[in-house]
């Protein structure tokens, strides 16, 4: 009986220090995010906005963000308006999932609320099997999964569509998209291996909620590279977004029978979401934009539709005052290449110019 209760006890302690070795990983990663964070708050610290004699003025906002309205999410219009100020957005670009008896583009947010102006576009899927962010959304976006691509893209009379997805997508002969999501947040996401996430969670996550998702954050270097080959291919201008893909449906949570969570656990809320990856937006000089005098959504859509935008990760660090000029030696000066692209950019600085749409502190 002693001898069986040493063995015991031996087992014990083996399974106990099996347990602390395996929990080592996971606290040199929280060691590592804490340096992390004091990275970033010494550089926001030390920002300031350069004095830029480009006649432009830059924003900021997201995009593809969907609410309770499309499925896949129970967020709320409130919740995505208190996001979007606590971040300080100019603009959030809306892409519900469409529905098949009513409109999702019309019933989501659209205009000026508490100063940030909000697009009301879709996220549709084609009988081709292809997926776009269409800005504004339309009527059709309700039946685009019986159509082609191609014929979705010629239903537009106004706004501008963009490639979602592009590692999915096949109709790259068609026309009349302006540009290619070549980051998307919750396509990098599925590089997450749940068990690391878990532990991971259990000792960073109280103190550094919004680092976690630095993890899983890897060069779109596939979508760069199709980016690259499709401007030199088409021999035309496309512009490169970054969608935020929000839907505040990650997590646990225990609900009464009116929907009020009374415990729970949520990792993308709209808040978080909106602070992992950013538009910049280049807009006219003398554009309102304030919250008492808040810009129009025509002026956004149209500079990022001109290519006068950036990709900014802003969890490291704000990349507000980001520029980037590339010249083509064998051709007339592009000018700004990744803001103001006065002219197409051609394939001869689409390299160059895909640098452009990736800034990082």
């Amino acid at each position: 009986m002693k001898l069986s209760m040493t063995r015991r006890k031996k087992v014990l302690l083996a399974v106990f220090l099996v347990i602390l070795l395996s929990q080592l990983p996971f606290v040199y990663r929280r060691y590592k995010l804490g340096k992390l964070a004091s990275a970033v708050r010494a550089l926001n610290d030390q920002q300031r906005t350069p004095a830029i004699s480009d006649h432009l003025q830059e924003i900021k906002g997201v995009a593809h963000v969907h609410s309770f309205i499309g499925g896949h999410s129970t967020g709320t219009f409130q919740a995505i308006i208190d996001a979007a100020v606590a971040n300080d957005l100019d603009f959030v670009l809306m892409t519900e999932h469409p529905a098949l008896n009513f409109d999702t583009a019309s019933m989501t947010l659209k205009g000026d609320h508490a100063g940030i102006i909000f697009v009301n576009g879709n996220e549709v899927s084609t009988s081709t099997g292809d997926r776009l962010l269409l800005l504004p959304g339309d009527q059709q976006a309700n039946r685009a999964d019986r159509l082609t691509t191609q014929e979705v893209l010629s239903g537009r009379t106004a706004g501008s569509a963009f490639v979602a997805y592009p590692h999915d997508f096949r109709s790259w002969d068609a026309t009349g998209f302006a540009g290619i999501e070549i980051y998307n947040v919750y396509t990098d996401s599925q590089k997450i291996n749940p068990f690391v996430m878990f532990f991971d969670g259990l000792w960073s996550y109280r103190s550094y909620p919004d680092l976690l998702f630095a993890s899983f954050y890897e060069r779109p270097a596939p979508a760069l590279k199709k980016w690259d080959e499709e401007i030199a291919r088409s021999g035309r201008q496309l512009v490169a977004i970054a969608g935020n893909d929000s839907h505040a449906n990650v997590g646990i949570s225990l609900n009464d029978s009116a929907g009020n969570s009374l415990l729970g656990l949520q990792l993308d809320p709209y808040e978080r979401s909106f602070r992992l990856v950013r538009l910049h937006v280049l807009v006219s000089a003398g554009i309102p934009d304030s919250r008492d005098n808040p810009l129009d959504a025509e002026p956004v859509l149209t500079a990022i539709a001109r290519g006068r935008c950036f990709i900014g990760f802003d969890l490291f660090g704000d990349t507000t005052g980001f520029r980037f000029t590339a010249v083509n030696s064998d051709a007339d000066p592009l000018g700004h290449a990744a803001t103001q692209a006065p002219q197409p950019m051609q394939a001869a600085a689409s390299n160059a110019a895909s640098e452009s749409f990736l800034a990082t502190r």
